[in-house]
């Protein structure tokens, strides 16, 4: 190639004058999270028809004393359901082939019906039958009986339902630590138990806690499913006050309301959680 070539190609390569420069930039109206500014708009029209409607008030007063009940069961489930969840996620991982078979079969078994019909059948034939079985022993035995209340009952239920999916979340996040781990910790002298909650579960957490706070948020909105036990949470207290009062849609709109307000501010918590156990990922300090 020439000269005279090489500097005609050079010009033709370079911007002419007054033409805009090939960027990887975005506008601002590209990237802005129109979708939070939608939900904000809505949640705020929503709390501007409970605040000055007369009927959107008295379904507030109705239902929202039923928020600490639903509060309160997705706490108890949610930790009942760690334990559960972590004992068979660690079962199937265990050399026992006891203990593998029989957590494999609870996960299955769980996970292969839907959440209502199992929400009946636990709640109303495991739970009761299982509590009899234990109060005829403890009666034998010490002279007392066990009682779980209706509203401990439908929470447990719950509970055995997540901790199915919980326990393969558990064992996902294990089976994703690399094999060498587990070696190292066996070549310091540690145990195979020792290896396991010293090494390999420190470092599973960045895996499962994101998907455990998933779960968290689940287990809030099927709360709801309760309400067929005849539990006085949030649906339950909803569907009452529509039923006596024929006030249907502004029963039902405080109900939105108020899960909206749990699942968004749990959503943000998360995914705030999520960046900071990320953060080292991105190159932040």
């Amino acid at each position: 190639m020439t000269q005279d070539q090489g500097a005609e190609t050079d010009q033709k390569s370079r911007p002419r004058n007054g033409s805009k420069r090939v960027t990887d930039e975005r506008p601002w109206w590209d990237t802005f999270p129109w979708w939070s500014a939608i939900i904000a708009a809505i949640l705020l029209w929503m709390a501007w028809q409970i605040a000055t409607s007369e009927d959107y008030e008295l379904a507030w007063d109705r239902i929202s004393p039923g928020l600490r009940l639903t509060v309160t069961a997705t706490l108890q489930a949610f930790a009942i359901a760690l334990v559960v969840g972590l004992a068979a996620g660690m079962g199937q991982l265990s050399r026992n082939v006891v203990a593998r078979n029989i957590s494999r079969t609870y996960v299955e078994f769980i996970r292969g019906i839907p959440i209502l019909p199992l929400i009946f059948t636990v709640a109303l034939i495991v739970v009761p039958e299982t509590t009899e079985m234990l109060n005829s022993r403890l009666n034998a035995w010490f002279g007392w009986e066990f009682k779980l209340s209706f509203q401990m009952r439908a929470t447990v239920t719950l509970a055995l339902i997540y901790g199915a999916y919980m326990a393969e979340i558990f064992r996902g996040g294990i089976q994703s630590i690399p094999p060498g781990q587990s070696e190292a910790g066996r070549s310091l002298g540690l145990t195979r138990r020792q290896t396991m909650n010293s090494v390999i579960l420190p470092q599973a957490m960045r895996a499962i806690i994101p998907p455990l706070g998933n779960d968290f948020i689940a287990i809030l909105k099927d709360t709801s499913l309760l309400s067929v036990l005849g539990v006085l949470e949030i649906t339950q207290r909803g569907r009452q006050f529509s039923a006596s009062t024929f006030k249907f849609r502004e029963g039902y709109f405080v109900v939105s309301f108020i899960y909206l307000i749990l699942t968004l501010s749990l959503s943000l918590l998360l995914g705030l959680l999520e960046k900071r156990m990320t953060r080292d990922r991105q190159g932040e300090r």
